[in-house]
């Protein structure tokens, strides 16, 4: 089965040997529904049509894949698949949405709205283009537009904060990255770019080399100076001397961990954002900055 229409085929029977690419791998560039169904299942000869008729009614918006689970075992166990008919709905990789068994066609209908671009998405997509082009301007604008549709739209608070932090406008890509919630995919890049902001945000107004060599020798005058060794971290961190920063603001840590509001052991965990929870800079200084702090 093969039916075309619009942006592309609507519906394609689908196996274990195209599962990744049709359907993981599709559903970034277009919705794809799956249909787990059987030729012996009575309810699945019922749901099938309907699926169809919508498939083909939306023109290539979303692709329907039929799977027949006697046919691709290995996609039926990846997705634990129990009862027949079981439908998924995936979306940038990612499934999103299910259902089980014979549904009515208002609640199919309903269920493929659901998942199907809304305007806010359709902006957004545009704005990602215009983006890439170099086209801030109107990149901006189709973001803040989606915004103001979806205040949750994780996709365009984080191309609003790349293209204000492009500008030099810290403060107000914060503020568009503290709009993603813990519980949206794009949370973690939006924490990781909010800790680059942060670190970037301390560099000191003189050369980095310069300030660096100053606050050492502020230091070497003055062990218990904290002011300086938060400084001297964070001059550190805004170079990329990423061990060197760590080290010594864990020493300010040992020392007071609520020095400067806990400065300091905030400015470590922005740079394990910045590295990421496998860089063994993270694993390392994570262990010792809890040492410090619980000993």
């Amino acid at each position: 089965m093969d039916s075309g229409g619009g942006a592309g085929p609507t519906v394609v029977d689908v196996g274990d040997d195209a599962f990744e690419r049709v359907v993981v791998e599709g559903s970034r560039e277009r919705p794809v529904v799956v249909d787990f169904w059987a030729e012996w299942c009575g309810p699945c000869r019922a749901l099938g049509p309907v699926l169809e008729r919508v498939a083909e009614e939306h023109a290539g918006a979303f692709l329907l894949a039929k799977v027949d689970t006697d046919r691709a075992p290995e996609a039926a166990t990846r997705f634990r698949v129990r009862s027949i008919p079981f439908v998924v709905a995936f979306r940038g990789g990612e499934p999103v949405a299910s259902f089980t068994g014979a549904q009515p066609e208002a609640v199919v209908r309903r269920f493929v709205a659901s998942v199907l671009p809304s305007e806010a998405d359709e902006l957004v997509a545009e704005a990602e283009e215009f983006a890439a082009a170099g086209h801030d301007n109107a990149a901006e604008d189709r973001f803040v537009r989606a915004t103001e549709l979806d205040r949750r739209h994780a996709r365009a608070w984080l191309g609003l904060a790349r293209l204000r932090a492009a500008r030099g406008d810290a403060s107000a890509a914060l503020d568009a990255l503290e709009t993603i919630g813990p519980d949206q995919p794009e949370h973690a890049d939006a924490q990781r770019m909010a800790a680059q902001l942060r670190v970037a945000a301390d560099a000191p107004g003189a050369p980095v080399a310069d300030e660096v060599a100053r606050l050492e020798a502020v230091l070497v005058g003055n062990p218990d100076d904290l002011d300086a060794r938060l400084a001297l971290g964070n001059a550190l961190a805004s170079a990329g001397r990423h061990a060197a920063a760590l080290d010594v603001l864990l020493q300010c840590v040992a020392r007071d961990a609520q020095h400067a509001g806990g400065a300091a052991r905030q400015r470590m965990l922005d740079l394990f954002e910045v590295l990421g929870p496998d860089h063994e800079l993270t694993t390392s200084f994570r262990k010792r900055l809890a040492a410090a702090l619980f000993r």
